[in-house]
């Protein structure tokens, strides 16, 4: 297939690594150069995190370093448990949540939200615009495989000329199935300023690869 390739960013591309578990993680991926750091709050995810854990691994993270929480379809008192024990910059949505209900989220916690949406195809590129006027951010990701437990970190991609050349109004970033060997190619194939990372820079599921994280953030660098 052939890719209409956008000209290489003239900035840094911001990194999200996503789904951390321990310290050395942390530290792993802030000494990469990561912007942000994801900590997932999802029982069904191999990365789900303990209130306290999740605690300790947002104070480890050096000032300047986006500390995300990640949700799938939360009820209220779940966004409350996580915001009142852990200092959190950023919530992600990562379910079937409508734009009424981020929009809700983001006026009742006060904070940035950003809203994954699955890609497949073209249509779902164009549901995604639905969120542009109520999210600070998008997370433009593979759609999950049939049969999936997991909304997000499977391993599986879509193809980046979907988004090629395309404007959005707010931030957007590219994730699913990336990893230190494509996301150079991704980057300037979509277009793409940020890009998320989870189980591409695993050794197992939800064991974070110190030398893959930062091989990724280098990869990264090479598609300026």
């Amino acid at each position: 297939m052939a890719f209409r390739v956008n000209p290489r960013p003239t900035g840094p591309v911001r990194v999200k690594v996503c789904g951390l578990t321990t310290e050395a993680q942390v530290e792993a991926a802030a000494s990469a150069g990561a912007a942000y750091i994801g900590l997932v709050f999802y029982s069904r995810s191999p990365r789900s995190l303990a209130l306290p854990v999740a605690r300790d691994l947002a104070l480890a993270a050096p000032v300047g370093v986006a500390k995300v929480a990640l949700f799938v379809d939360p009820s209220d008192a779940e966004v409350d448990a996580v915001l009142d024990t852990v200092p959190i910059d950023m919530v992600q949505l990562h379910g079937h949540e409508p734009p009424d209900r981020v929009a809700e989220i983001r006026e009742r916690w006060g904070l940035p939200v950003m809203k994954a949406v699955g890609i497949s195809g073209p249509e779902d590129v164009a549901r995604a615009r639905a969120y542009e006027a109520v999210a600070d951010q998008l997370l433009l990701d593979a759609k999950a495989p049939a049969g999936s437990t997991l909304p997000g970190g499977n391993g599986v991609s879509f193809d980046w000329g979907l988004l090629s050349g395309l404007s959005w109004s707010r931030p957007w970033m590219l994730a699913g199935g990336l990893g230190p060997r494509n996301v150079a190619e991704a980057v300037r194939v979509s277009g793409a300023r940020q890009v998320d990372v989870s189980s591409g820079v695993e050794s197992a599921p939800g064991i974070k690869d110190s030398d893959l994280i930062r091989a990724f953030v280098g990869a990264v660098a090479s598609a300026r």
